[in-house]
Parts: C-alpha cells; sequence; structure tokens
C-alpha cells in the first residue's frame, strides 16, 4: 500500500479549508493546490434548490482561474467519509495519485487517499 505524506504545504490547505468552513458555519470546509502552487478554497453549499461540495467549489474556483492541474486537496469538517464524486472531480482535473486528505473537527487527521 502506498504511504500519503503530509507536507508543509498541506498545513497551509488546513488552515484554508478550516477558515473557509467557519467563516459561513458551514458542515465542511475545502482547499486545493494547484500544479502552479495558487491555492483555492470554498465551503460547502446547501440550500433547498443548491447543493454543491466545498471540494466541488474549490475545484471549480481553480478551474476558473486557469488552473490545469491539481496537486492536493485538504477537507476539514463533519464528514464520515470522503465522497468518491469529490474525488473523481480532483482526478478529472488532477489526474491519478492526487492526495485528498480529510481532516476532522478538531484538525486531527482522519484519512488520506490517492486520486
Amino acid at each position: 500500500m502506498t504511504e500519503i505524506s503530509w507536507s508543509e504545504e498541506d498545513d497551509k490547505l488546513a488552515t484554508l479549508a478550516k477558515g473557509a468552513r467557519s467563516r459561513i458555519q458551514a458542515d465542511c470546509g475545502a482547499a486545493v493546490r494547484d500544479t502552479t502552487g495558487r491555492t483555492y478554497a470554498s465551503a460547502n453549499v446547501a440550500r433547498e434548490n443548491l447543493t454543491l461540495s466545498a471540494v466541488q467549489l474549490a475545484v471549480g474556483q481553480a478551474v476558473a482561474s486557469g488552473a490545469v492541474g491539481i496537486e492536493a486537496v485538504v477537507i476539514f469538517g463533519d464528514l464520515t467519509q470522503i465522497d468518491v464524486q469529490d474525488i473523481e472531480i480532483v482526478r478529472s482535473i488532477g489526474g491519478i495519485g492526487v492526495p485528498v486528505h480529510q481532516l476532522g473537527t478538531t484538525g486531527e487527521l482522519v484519512s488520506s487517499q490517492l486520486t
């Protein structure tokens, strides 16, 4: 099994994801780093007619800003597991082998997986 490492740059993503979540008291926040080192963060949106995950929104921001690849993702919040659809979205932009880290509400590493 492949070991997935945590880098110092992932600390920044954790801070951004936590901040995005806290800003609107959302269930979840996510941050992504593109292949040029730029970062994007968002919280999930759950309304009557609109439901988007934090990962969907953060990846969407990256793509809208011209990103052509994703280097890493950190998800911060109250999740039982990383959504398969979120993994697929990251894989569609970043390819195979992008680390996706899930942190719990107190910042503890819950899981890590590769796309």
